[in-house]
């Protein structure tokens, strides 16, 4: 490898219905610039793009899908010409089940195989691995997924491709106004306006939960205090279990009145305390809406 940073580039294929879905929803979780279904005559194209000094794109992860013989044709051509390039990095993901779990899939699924043109599973399925063999036979990594859940896919996947230690694991802290509305993306929603109100405090009204006076006002109370405590102890038992689950966010909303001291506060304040164990980030969604700002 070269000594400047170099583009890693995973192309995402294998048989229908093997799970390509969840394959390139995993390399979102790990931070890929992901695109999918994408035609092997774009790949040329797409790869001038990524080459591009001006962007700051460094993993991305194609998926490809070969539905005839034209495509095979393109694709090895385009990765022929990658073996050249010294800026990228790339290699060949193969995702493979039995032929009895990829019919059964196609029957749950009520789908039918692309290349099914009689509209039976298992004739489609036949002639795909007949065009992808030499195909499988140029991939780095291999899956196969019969026997395996989605979830156990994403933590595979995870697993190898996964730059660092750490899990990929993301807490996103939201504070909101009730009098707006309860937000929609929300996981676990938690009340505070039974804590005491800086908004009837003359000097903190104008102020919001960012400030330090403010957040100092609303963190000295001891019902504040007990909160906080049983809150966190909740979290610690129920954030190892949403990761465990494959969850790769989760998001936790705190709602006060106006969304502009108290949730706001304990916001990030809930942010600040799990820095250390998780990737965390807050958003304070109603924090300019008081009146006359």
């Amino acid at each position: 490898m070269s000594n400047k940073q170099e583009t890693k580039l995973v192309i995402i294929t294998g048989m229908s219905g093997a799970g390509k879905t969840v394959a390139v929803q995993s390399f979102e979780d790990l931070g890929y610039y992901c695109v999918d279904n994408l035609p092997p005559a774009l790949l040329p194209k797409f790869l001038e793009l990524m080459k591009d000094a001006s962007n700051n794109i460094r993993q991305v992860a194609l998926v490809i899908d070969l539905r005839g013989r034209e495509f095979f044709d393109t694709l090895f051509e385009a990765l022929d010409h990658l073996a050249n390039a010294d800026w990228l990095e790339e290699h060949i993901l193969f995702l493979d089940a039995e032929d009895e779990t990829l019919v059964s899939r196609y029957k749950e699924t009520r789908r039918s195989h692309p290349l099914a043109q009689d509209g039976l599973p298992l004739n489609g399925i036949l002639q795909e691995r007949k065009i992808l063999d030499e195909l499988k036979g140029r991939a780095q990594h291999f899956i196969n997924t019969t026997n395996l859940k989605p979830k156990e896919l994403r933590e595979k996947i995870v697993k190898k491709y996964s730059e660092e230690k750490q899990e990929v694991f993301s807490i996103h802290s939201l504070s909101f106004g009730f009098k707006y509305g309860l937000p929609i993306d929300a996981d676990l929603v938690f009340d505070v306006r039974f804590l005491p109100n800086p908004h009837y405090v003359e000097l903190l009204q104008p102020l919001t939960g960012l400030n330090s006076d403010v957040s100092s006002y609303v963190l000295k109370w001891t019902e504040t205090q007990k909160f906080l405590d049983k809150v966190t102890d909740l979290l610690d038992f129920m954030l190892p279990q949403y990761k465990r689950e494959g969850k790769s966010q989760l998001v936790i909303a705190i709602g006060c009145t106006g969304g502009q001291h108290r949730s706001v506060t304990i916001a990030e304040y809930l942010k600040n305390h799990f820095s250390g164990q998780y990737v965390t980030h807050a958003t304070h969604r109603d924090i300019d809406k008081r009146k006359g700002h």
